[in-house]
């Protein structure tokens, strides 16, 4: 039997938070919360590509996260542990395990 545990262990993702003024993040993680402009949604391995436009709200990430120390202020814990950045708008977009957030 096969141990899907395990084998999701190993499917990760990748994720670049880029603002006007720099890449905040760019790194592997397992799963990302973004508010959609019709309501908060998630991604994880594998999910079909997309590409939609973010509204005022959090974005949530979880995996093994290190953030810049330049960058640091800009991200809190969520309630889950979650990683999270607050953003005013922006856009997303995913294809092949590769998530560009694009945010203000």
């Amino acid at each position: 039997m096969l141990n899907t545990n395990l084998l999701n262990t190993f499917i990760i993702m990748y994720l670049e938070i880029i603002s006007p003024e720099a890449t905040l993040f760019a790194g592997e993680v397992t799963s990302v919360t973004v508010p959609g402009i019709n309501g908060e949604f998630q991604m994880l391995s594998n999910h079909a590509p997309i590409v939609s436009l973010l509204q005022d709200g959090n974005v949530k990430f979880q995996g093994n996260i290190v953030i810049e120390e330049t960058f640091e202020n800009k991200f809190s814990k969520g309630d889950n542990g979650e990683t999270v950045l607050a953003i005013n708008s922006g856009t997303i977009e995913m294809k092949d395990n590769k998530i560009i957030v694009l945010a203000d």
